[in-house]
């Protein structure tokens, strides 16, 4: 399929709408990002992955921020890191700041990577890894067809939240407790009223 230019979506966007509809509206749709100790970290983490690179480390290669795409889903992005096992299948790593732990929001980032590996270097990719920095653990993801689902969905419905213009209500939750957008979110205040500030911002 041919997508125009403004329905590619960036695959950080999925990891941010699983995680949290409105923390991706206001990361992709209104282009608001603050840093806290969390992001500068996350930073941090990055500052290796994020210099493209190769190297031969025994019987994989490794490649470091490898731009990455999908021609069928309308996705692009750039993977952490991607091994090629000795037959050549590309076994993608993503980053992470935190402890070794499920997240669905970090599975489904990792499982879209494998889908763009996959049509990139047609062969099927079915497995991946999360690495977490702070345990220097990794948790092995299996790319099953459930996930595979939920990666086609969120797709769906993060280009129907861009296309729509449309900004998704406060969660004040656990998640928004390290979250660098309180700010401009305004977690704790009525949707509606979260609206009306908002606009009159715009408006000074």
């Amino acid at each position: 399929m041919q997508w125009n230019e403004d329905e590619w979506i960036m695959l950080s966007a999925l990891q941010h709408y699983v995680y949290c509809p409105r923390q991706c509206a206001l990361i992709h749709l209104e282009q608001t990002f603050e840093e806290n100790v969390f992001t500068l970290r996350g930073n941090r983490v990055h500052e290796r992955v994020d210099t493209p690179e190769g190297e031969q480390l025994g019987d994989r290669r490794v490649e470091r921020a490898l731009p990455i795409w999908s021609e069928r889903l309308g996705i692009i992005g750039k993977a952490d890191c991607v091994e090629f096992l000795p037959d050549g299948t590309p076994y993608p790593v993503e980053y992470k700041v935190g402890k070794r732990k499920t997240k669905e929001a970090d599975m489904v980032q990792l499982a879209a990577q494998a889908l763009c590996l996959e049509e990139m270097f047609d062969r099927p990719v079915t497995k991946g890894a999360l690495y977490y920095y702070q345990s220097r653990r990794r948790l092995e993801v299996d790319v099953t067809k459930p996930l595979r689902r939920l990666v086609e969905e969120t797709i769906q419905n993060v280009r129907e939240m861009l296309q729509n213009d449309r900004l998704p209500s406060p969660v004040n939750d656990a998640r928004c407790r390290d979250c660098s957008l309180q700010d401009a979110c305004m977690p704790q205040v009525p949707a509606n009223v979260a609206v009306w500030m908002s606009e009159e911002n715009d408006h000074d």
